[in-house]
């Protein structure tokens, strides 16, 4: 079994590589089916007043409680997943999760593949300015410096690229995440 999760900066296309991956996998890799878990979808979850009410009120998370909590529900997916003998698809921001990934593979026996998406400045900016969402340009910068200095080994670089060439560059065993089994 497999885990594949593809991490980067807003805009960076992980969802739809995440997607395409998958069908390659299925298409092209002999896998008969594979689970693939959206992040976002376990965020857009999350559902808040716009007033700021804080933490004195019942039921406020602070986000990086909101994050644990996204986390907690995908490795709970992802291990049904596995145990079910699928091999995972997982597109989401990792900062601090890797080992958490590491640890899940490792106790079912799984290769781990991270593979951290990077795109030129100006091709974040375009994208999310073209999808709508230009308000989160500061935050795919940021992720993006910080994720660069993470995991040097793990960058793909799609700038340029379309969903197609971005398969057909993609070395999967090049992001191979060492365990400790």
């Amino acid at each position: 079994m497999n885990i594949y999760v593809f991490s980067g900066p807003c805009g960076c296309g992980k969802s739809t590589l995440t997607e395409s991956y998958a069908e390659h996998l299925v298409k092209n890799d002999g896998k008969l089916q594979v689970y693939v878990i959206h992040g976002d979808d376990f965020h857009r979850g999350f559902k808040e007043t716009e007033r700021r009410l804080g933490p004195d009120y019942p039921g406020f998370l602070y986000w990086a409680d909101i994050l644990r909590f996204n986390w907690d529900c995908m490795l709970t997916v992802a291990q049904k997943s596995l145990d079910r003998g699928l091999d995972v698809l997982i597109d989401y921001v990792v900062e601090d999760e890797l080992p958490l990934l590491r640890t899940l593979a490792e106790k079912n026996g799984a290769k781990l593949y991270y593979i951290v998406l990077t795109a030129s400045d100006d091709e974040l900016k375009r994208r999310l300015t073209e999808r709508g969402d230009p308000q989160l340009i500061e935050r795919s910068l940021f992720l993006k410096e910080k994720l660069g200095q993470t995991g040097q080994e793990y960058l793909f670089d799609i700038s340029g690229m379309t969903v197609e060439e971005e398969i057909a560059a993609l070395d999967i065993a090049a992001y191979e995440v060492p365990l400790y089994m």
